[in-house]
């Protein structure tokens, strides 16, 4: 999408939350998780706080679908707030699982004549493609306040095409954390990193300790555009990303070298990364997560990157969030740490008094703090009390995530169209797993790279 202010103002507020999510991690790694599903020493109420239950119409004998793609705890969570919205409502709601990419799936919905009422898009692009396909309906006047009240406006604009909201994101992440097993840390003498030249330290020291450094899913596309936007974001800075997520300079660019041959570091030393290549490929994220908090102080992996959803994984494995299972800013690789976000937005495509309902619903603090009481989920709504998460480090990544106002950097390839930023096996994706199998071949994957994005961009 494109950002509105101007490039320094934004490396600014990027940098501000870098150092507050920095300053915040360094103090709760330290203690303990407070995770025993209450408020924990949290603080007691969230900035500027709603005042009061959201009133919602009654809907008796109203039945919604409502799509996503999320599985297991994460789609188990999110039940529990649909079931809410029933409870105060009377309405009935179904969740339809959904493949990736989404905006296929609800094609063959909508081409079948059964298309859900909501549904809950990852990207950007896709909301943009639902407007254009005509799928999707603008909020209406309840919604519309509800946004308006709970989020910045970099939120929301990010739910808009041509001006116009259409979507509202229910759930935000902040993709810049690298997570990590405490115990193989201490036992190695291993620190935790600000810099990538720290970075390739601490995995040195890990693996002289007998511990492989890294666990990488392969065999995920997404988790490998996160690692390089981290990069990229850092090293190049602001502007360069926007005009990189925009298409309007190619990946042919020297920057984009620069920042392959910087991951290559990394995915090119086979002894660094859990299973080596082949075996990476073969790894999907949830596996990644809990190979590296599982196996006590002798894991398949020490560190694993991806984004605060980490603690649903975690929570699968005896591991205690804070004290078992700790976590870093992902290091600095130019002048400024990045700070790298993603989301999923609800928009109505079948419009209804109950669907516009269930966007209220969604865009408001009481849907919210549902699902940030049972853990590995963040919220960009402002208004969320803090006291909802059920650990301080969760808490700091949320505060921190808010903090960061208007000025954010959303996850590259999402903004991209579909075609080359969200579909398994094809585009960005297929192109990083091939380079995490031959990182050597830097000026192969860009002509790749900028081949399947002139195809999606139509430039």
């Amino acid at each position: 999408m494109r950002r509105t202010s101007n490039a320094n103002r934004t490396s600014k507020t990027v940098r501000t939350a870098a150092v507050l999510l920095a300053g915040a991690l360094a103090l709760t790694a330290c203690g303990g998780d407070g995770d025993d599903g209450g408020s924990g020493g949290g603080e007691s109420t969230a900035p500027g706080g709603t005042g009061g239950e959201l009133t919602l119409p009654q809907l008796d004998g109203t039945t919604l679908e409502v799509a996503a793609v999320w599985t297991g705890p994460e789609q188990a969570n999110f039940k529990k707030v649909l079931a809410e919205f029933e409870k105060r409502t009377g309405a009935k709601i179904t969740f339809v699982p959904a493949q990736d990419p989404i905006i296929n799936f609800l094609g063959s919905k909508i081409a079948g004549g059964a298309p859900p009422d909501v549904a809950l898009l990852p990207q950007p692009g896709a909301i943009k493609q639902a407007v254009e396909k005509k799928w999707a309906t603008p909020l209406g006047a309840e919604a519309l306040k509800e946004v308006g009240k709970n989020y910045a406006q970099g939120w929301q604009d990010i739910g808009k095409v041509d001006g116009e909201q259409y979507g509202v994101y229910y759930k935000a992440a902040n993709k810049s954390l690298i997570w990590y097993n405490a115990q193989v840390f201490e036992n190695a003498g291993a620190s935790e990193p600000a810099t990538w030249d720290e970075l390739l330290t601490t995995a040195r020291t890990v693996y002289d300790s007998g511990v492989t450094p890294f666990s990488i899913p392969g065999a995920d596309g997404w988790p490998l555009t996160d690692w390089f936007e981290n990069v990229y974001l850092s090293q190049a800075g602001p502007e360069k990303y926007d005009q990189l997520a925009r298409h309007e300079i190619k990946w042919t660019d020297p920057s984009v070298a620069k920042a392959l041959t910087t991951l290559a570091e990394i995915w090119g030393e086979k002894d660094y990364v859990a299973g080596g290549a082949d075996g990476a490929l073969q790894t999907e994220f949830p596996d990644s997560v809990t190979q590296t908090f599982t196996g006590g102080d002798q894991p398949k992996a020490a560190m694993v990157y991806e984004g605060d959803f980490v603690q649903v994984n975690i929570g699968q494995t005896d591991a205690k969030i804070g004290t078992d299972a700790k976590v870093f800013p992902f290091p600095k690789v130019g002048d400024t740490a990045p700070v790298v976000s993603g989301g999923d937005a609800a928009v109505i495509l079948k419009d209804s008094e109950g669907a516009q309902a269930l966007a209220t619903f969604l865009a408001s603090p009481d849907a919210a703090e549902i699902q940030a009481k049972l853990g590995g989920y963040l919220s960009p709504n402002k208004n969320v009390d803090l006291a909802a998460y059920p650990n301080d480090v969760q808490r700091t990544i949320a505060k921190a995530l808010v903090a960061a106002g208007d000025d954010f950097r959303f996850d590259m390839s999402d903004q991209a169209p579909q075609a080359f930023g969200g579909t398994p096996g094809k585009g960005e994706w297929k192109d990083l797993q091939d380079f995490l199998k031959n990182p050597s071949d830097v000026a192969g994957i860009q002509k790749k790279l900028e081949s399947d994005a002139a195809a999606a961009y139509g430039n």
